[in-house]
C-alpha cells in the first residue's frame, strides 16, 4: 500500500518491516494487523488492516515519530 501524508510517501513496498503483529486468526472478521515500517529516509508508519468487525475495517498508514515508534515497539 502507498499512501502520501504531508507530501511524503510512505509506501509497504518500499519501506523497511520492523516487526508485525496480527491479533486473531486469518478470517476472523474481528481479527486485525499492525505492522511497523521504516521508509529509506528513516521515517516511521503504521501500516493497519483489519476485518469487517474489527478496529481496522479498512487499510490504512499513519505515520508516526521516532519516539512514538520506539514507545509501539516496546508496547508490542
Amino acid at each position: 500500500m502507498q499512501k502520501t501524508i504531508c507530501k511524503k510517501v510512505y509506501d509497504t513496498q518500499t519501506s523497511t518491516l520492523i516487526k508485525k503483529v496480527t491479533w486473531g486468526e486469518y478470517g476472523n472478521p474481528a481479527g486485525y494487523e499492525e505492522s511497523l515500517y521504516q521508509t529509506e529516509t528513516g521515517n516511521y508508519f503504521l501500516y493497519t488492516n483489519g476485518g469487517a468487525e474489527s478496529k481496522y475495517t479498512k487499510e490504512d498508514i499513519t505515520r508516526m515519530g521516532a519516539e512514538k515508534a520506539k514507545a509501539w515497539l516496546a508496547n508490542h
